[in-house]
Parts: structure tokens; C-alpha cells; sequence
């Protein structure tokens, strides 16, 4: 039986590594990373209740930007159904001679868990900047902002049939960000012009379907593949000089993410998360910054 799970853990880097070499962008909006909606293990923080994580994203985005994105989270038990979470993160993109950084959104979020197999949640992404961060006086590209600057309604299902984990979410905007970018009122030959107009910019929301498997390779070290789907409802809409708005063809559609997960426990209290993401789908136009070649995070969790 190992035999056929280390198979299947090889064939899915094979699939992995061919689709971080041709596609571009995960376009995750931040449900994806609330804490009931990923993979979990069979195991219960339920001994300590509470829960302590602290992570570091790295991602390659459009334009040659790499981005940095450290975080920290809490998580409760409150009883055996109940629980919440919250997460705050910072975001930091370098590239084309631009560094930035900055705060980014706290995500706050209840869990119920109706029985062992089936639970809900519900939540909010709320902005800690606007959108519209400057440079010398001049709005910046939503590449190089820290937040959406939306506030966001999340909310999800989960079910697990077996090992098997299914989760279905939603991620809606409520408000819209201040983001003044113009492509067209940037010097003719610099490398701004390459990048998409977002004055007034209007985002749509996601819809998220994700399928992940558990496999147990030792007391101690735990593998997850999963498959993760962002489907974005409707195309993006921008203000062009004039004032009138206009639609980003393209924006709308599908983006399939192959994503991997490997847990080690340290002790009864600690442990270790590595997670790797790259897309084999995308959709031809992401206009929000969002785009990632390829992610990997390091978590650090202790249990209390």
C-alpha cells in the first residue's frame, strides 16, 4: 500500500513541476489560506484549544516581481463544534527597481463542525490598506499593493468522505478599493505601460473548490496533495481617463491549482507545514496582483 502511495506522490510532482514550468497564476484572494478551508489532518488541537501559527509565503509574480508574505494566526476551540480564527499578514513585492511593503488584511472567521464529516463557515477579509499605495506622488499597479483594499464576505462548506477532503467556498467583495493606477499617464517607454489600468478598479468574487488526500507516511510525517479551483464570477472593471468604466476581458474564468502539503510533528505541541502551489490553468487576464508562478510557505504551528 505504501508503494502505491509513493506512486502516486511521484506522479503528482511530475504533474507538479510540468505545470510550474508553463503556467502563471494562482489568483488566490486569501480564502484559500483560512484555516477550516485547508487540508487538515485526522488530528484534533482539541487537548489544547487554542492554537498558535506563524508562516512565510514566497511567491514569483507577474513582471518579474517576487513577493514575500510573513503572517501570523490564532486559533480557538470553543467546544467540540465551535471554534474561530484569525489571521493577520503583510505583504512585500520587489521588482523592476520597486520595493514595498506593507500591512495587508486581517482575516476573522467562525467554524461549525455539525459531526465529524461535515462543516461551515463563515467570515470576513478586512483591508488594513486601501489599495492605492504611491510612489513619488504616482498610484501604484495593484502588483505592488498589499491589500485588495476590499472588504470580503468568505464563507465555505466542507465534507470529508473517508480520507478524502472536499471544501466549497465563496469570497465576495462587500466594497471596493481607492486604486487610481493609469498605464496611459506613464513616461512612453517605462515598463509601467505593461501593466493593466485598475482606476476605480472593481473586483469580482471566487468561488473555490478544493479536493485534497491525506497519506500518512509515518507517526510523524504526513503528506497532502490536493487539487485547488478558483473560479473568478464575472470580468474585473476599471475607469479608463475619461471616466467611463470598462471591463477587463478575460478576467472572468477558471484558474486549477496543484497544491502539496507536508506536515512533520515535532512533539505533542509543535509542528512543521510546507506547502507548495503552482497552476495548471489560468485565466488570460488577473488584473489584481494576484498572480503566482509558483508559492511555497513555511508554517510553524504550537498547540496550547
Amino acid at each position: 500500500m505504501k508503494n502505491t502511495y509513493l506512486y502516486y506522490f511521484g506522479l503528482f510532482l511530475m504533474i507538479f513541476n510540468g505545470g510550474l514550468i508553463k503556467a502563471q497564476g494562482c489568483s488566490d484572494a486569501g480564502f484559500c489560506t483560512v484555516n477550516s478551508l485547508k487540508p487538515h489532518s485526522n488530528d484534533s488541537i482539541s487537548l489544547y484549544k487554542n492554537q498558535f501559527k506563524a508562516g512565510l509565503s514566497v511567491g514569483k509574480a507577474d513582471h518579474s516581481i517576487t513577493v514575500y508574505s510573513p503572517y501570523l494566526e490564532y486559533n480557538r476551540e470553543i467546544n467540540s463544534q465551535w471554534g474561530i480564527s484569525v489571521k493577520v499578514a503583510a505583504l512585500s513585492q520587489s521588482g523592476n527597481g520597486v520595493s514595498t511593503f506593507g500591512v495587508s488584511d486581517v482575516y476573522v472567521n467562525t467554524n461549525y463542525r455539525l459531526d465529524q464529516n461535515l462543516s461551515f463557515t463563515l467570515g470576513t477579509k478586512i483591508p488594513l490598506a486601501n489599495g492605492n499605495k504611491m510612489k513619488d506622488g504616482q498610484p501604484l499597479p495593484m502588483d505592488y499593493q498589499s491589500s485588495l483594499g476590499t472588504l470580503d464576505l468568505i464563507a465555505g462548506i466542507g465534507y470529508q468522505i473517508k480520507k478524502l477532503q472536499l471544501v466549497a467556498a465563496i469570497q465576495q467583495p462587500l466594497t471596493q478599493n481607492s486604486n487610481q493606477f493609469v498605464a496611459e499617464n506613464t513616461p512612453a517607454n517605462s515598463i509601467w505601460r505593461d501593466f493593466q489600468t485598475t482606476k476605480d478598479f472593481k473586483r469580482s468574487g471566487d468561488i473555490l473548490f478544493r479536493a485534497s488526500y491525506p497519506i500518512k507516511i509515518t507517526d510523524k510525517f504526513l503528506v497532502t496533495p490536493g487539487l485547488l479551483n478558483i473560479y473568478h464570477l464575472s470580468d474585473d472593471q476599471f475607469s479608463t481617463i475619461s471616466g467611463t468604466e470598462q471591463k477587463i476581458e478575460g478576467s472572468k474564468g477558471l484558474t486549477i491549482n496543484g497544491n502539496l502539503f507536508l506536515d512533520y510533528v515535532l512533539n505533542k505541541k509543535q509542528a512543521l507545514q510546507l506547502s507548495i502551489g503552482a497552476p495548471f490553468l489560468v485565466r488570460d487576464t488577473r488584473p489584481d496582483g494576484l498572480t503566482r508562478s509558483f508559492l511555497g510557505t513555511l508554517e510553524y504551528r504550537f498547540n496550547f
